[in-house]
């Protein structure tokens, strides 16, 4: 690995994290735009956004216009920065609605890759017994819809997000990488859970080898995340950029014993990109290590 390489860094500024959980996330557009642009300065090429759309439940729909009024902005302010939605899992409804506001997103010029999530997971923690409660939640994508969604985004030339919440996510895209079909633009996100989180590996360097054993020879891009966690100050992060990884952090994935904001967030990871000796990328710059479509 090039230890200069530019590292991208995404700021995933608020998901499901409510103000009384962290009065500094951002919830309504107005506040999405204003803190994006600050970790934009910071050094973030990467955002993505949620809005009060439910992942789980719900109508299974969400409206493109909160991202549209989020968004806009922020590109006329900096152009180029790449953004990007989460998306509807786990209810019975068809794929092509699942994946509308990500095609309204893409038809409006402003979203630069959609989530695909290749894989079902038990979604929950522990109960207050200690043991796994009593749920019926599954975040779950078939295969069948996992390959509509990848064949939308080569159709809608925008890249690909890959959620890997556990090793099985990761195999459904190498097979595709493996036959040759993988479109461009793609970044594989490794998800690890910590404690009481009942999904994924743990944020350890054991953890992240695991997952680099089955990326071995592919040269896809990546980064780390540490749902439930501070992927920064638990070690993940520094061992990603040692080995040519980047990072997400913000408010959707950290809890901590503290109250951040998400330029603080940024303002870490960039710390410690500097630390290892990675500049942090530019959005122009990102774009071209995730061969981005124009």
């Amino acid at each position: 690995m090039n230890e200069a390489a530019p590292v991208i860094i995404e700021a995933s500024l608020n998901g499901g994290t409510p103000k009384s959980a962290n009065p500094n996330v951002p919830r309504t557009p107005e506040e999405i735009t204003a803190d994006a642009i600050r970790c934009i300065d910071a050094g973030a090429s990467m955002v993505h956004t949620h809005t009060d759309d439910p992942v789980i439940g719900g109508s299974g729909i969400h409206d493109p216009a909160p991202y549209l009024e989020a968004w806009r902005p922020i590109l006329e302010a900096r152009p180029g920065t790449l953004l990007f939605p989460t998306a509807p899992v786990g209810q019975p409804v068809p794929v092509e609605d699942r994946f509308s506001h990500s095609a309204a997103l893409a038809e409006a010029g402003v979203l630069a890759q959609a989530p695909v999530d290749p894989g079902s997971t038990n979604i929950g923690r522990t109960a207050e017994d200690g043991l796994p409660p009593d749920s019926d939640v599954v975040y779950s994508t078939n295969f069948r819809d996992a390959r509509w969604m990848i064949e939308r985004c080569r159709r809608l030339r925008i890249g690909i997000s890959v959620s890997i919440f556990e090793p099985g996510f990761l195999r459904f895209i190498l097979a595709y990488h493996h036959a040759g079909k993988l479109p461009p633009g793609v970044m594989i996100k490794l998800y690890f859970g910590t404690d009481p989180l009942l999904f994924g590996l743990p944020p350890t360097v054991a953890s992240l080898e695991a997952y680099l054993q089955l990326l071995e020879g592919t040269s896809l891009p990546w980064l780390v995340s540490a749902f439930g966690d501070d992927v920064v100050r638990c070690g993940l992060a520094e061992a990603a950029l040692q080995r040519g990884g980047h990072i997400q952090v913000g408010l959707e994935p950290f809890v901590g014993n503290r109250q951040p904001t998400n330029l603080q967030l940024v303002e870490e990871a960039a710390a410690l990109a500097a630390r290892v000796g990675r500049p942090v990328a530019t959005p122009t710059e990102a774009r071209a290590i995730l061969t981005i479509p124009e």
